[in-house]
Formats: structure tokens, C-alpha cells, sequence
């Protein structure tokens, strides 16, 4: 059976995660809540959450002993998928520009910009239920189609190559909602939210061979 590893590093979804991803593997996945980096290192799939702002997630992820570093071995080592959720997506750009600039893992190029709508009447937080669109990419993001996910975010994260965007969601402008490059993927919405349109990305994500 294989070992998912869902990193818990404080953030405040984790929990709703969880659920959200044993629901999905249906007993075909063992799902491990774990900073441990041995556990992490040792893993077959790689989730990481995430709620809050940039720069406080990324120094979470930093005090934890060498979970950076464990996470970095399995994903970029040995090739285990990866999928960050919301501010686990963001934290693979390059820096987060959220109450200044903070470093990122880096793993896929680019930055972290507040959202700015041309349309007034578009809020901030973008917050609730929206199609995708320009759908590329691995089929765990392509295979959403037409179903409506759920936002909470003030921030996007822009790609510095347009190629690693594999869809985008329209709130008062278009930004990306999803990213992927190799065997790493992360969307900027929650699976955990979006009902059973969620837990089917995620049960794609269980079966994703990059």
C-alpha cells in the first residue's frame, strides 16, 4: 500500500485535508499526518496544506528540523507527485510578496502577488465557488472540467513561465488557479472544500504517475 504523506507543519486546514484525502484513497492509501523527515523522505506521495499568510507558513516549514530538506529529497530526489494546497501551492514560488518579501521553496519559478481585480466589484479575499478555465497540464487538473471549486485567498501565484500554469479562475481578472511542472502540481483552491469535485482531484492525485 502506498504511504501519503500530509506534512503538518501548524497549518489550519490539516485536519479537513485528512479526511478529505481518506475519503479518497478508500482504503487503497495510507495517509500519515507527519513532520517527521524520515517518515517524509520515506514517502510515496507528498500533500502539502496550507491557510494563512506566506511568510508565516514558510517559517513554520523552516522550524521543523529538517523537513525542507526531507521534503525536497522525496520530491526532487526521488520523484515522489507533490500537491500543495492553497498556500502549499504558493509556497513553491521563488518568494511570497505578502508583508514583504519572503523566500519560497523555489521549485517552480515565480512570486506571490496580491490579487488586484480591474472589476471594483470583485472583493478581496476571493472567497467561494468558481469554474476553471484553460485547463492543461497533468489530467488530475485537466479531468476537473466545468466543476466549480472553492477560494478563500487574497494572494496568486504567478509562474515566471506561462507553461507551468495548468488553469486559471477569473475573479474580476484572470489569474492562476492551478499549477504543474514534472511530478510537482499545486491549486490555489481547496479540494477539501469543493465537495465530491474535490475528492475526485484528489483520488486522481493517489493514482498521478509524472
Amino acid at each position: 500500500m502506498q504511504s501519503v504523506a500530509l506534512i503538518d507543519y501548524g497549518s489550519g486546514n490539516l485536519r479537513s485535508a485528512e479526511k478529505a484525502l481518506v475519503r479518497a484513497a478508500g482504503g487503497d492509501a495510507q495517509i500519515i499526518v507527519t513532520s517527521d523527515p524520515d517518515q517524509v523522505a520515506r514517502a510515496d506521495r507528498i500533500v502539502l496544506p496550507g491557510v494563512g499568510a506566506f511568510a508565516a507558513c514558510m517559517r513554520a516549514l523552516g522550524e521543523r528540523p529538517g523537513l525542507i530538506e526531507a521534503m525536497t529529497a522525496a520530491v526532487r530526489g526521488k520523484g515522489a507527485p507533490f500537491l500543495g494546497v492553497c498556500v502549499g501551492m504558493q509556497l513553491l514560488a521563488s518568494r511570497g510578496l505578502e508583508f514583504g518579501e519572503t523566500a519560497g521553496l523555489g521549485w517552480i519559478a515565480g512570486d506571490v502577488r496580491r490579487i488586484e481585480p480591474a472589476d471594483p466589484a470583485a472583493k478581496v479575499p476571493h472567497m467561494g465557488w468558481n469554474a476553471l478555465t484553460d485547463l492543461s497540464g497533468p489530467a488530475l487538473v485537466t479531468e476537473i472540467g466545468e466543476a466549480p471549486m472553492y477560494f478563500t485567498h487574497s494572494f496568486a501565484f504567478h509562474p515566471t513561465d506561462p507553461a507551468d500554469v495548468a488553469a486559471y479562475v477569473d475573479h474580476g481578472g484572470r489569474f492562476p488557479a492551478a499549477v504543474a511542472r514534472g511530478n510537482v502540481a499545486g491549486v490555489q483552491f481547496h479540494p477539501e472544500k469543493s465537495q465530491s469535485a474535490g475528492i475526485a482531484l484528489l483520488a486522481r492525485f493517489l493514482e498521478w504517475r509524472p
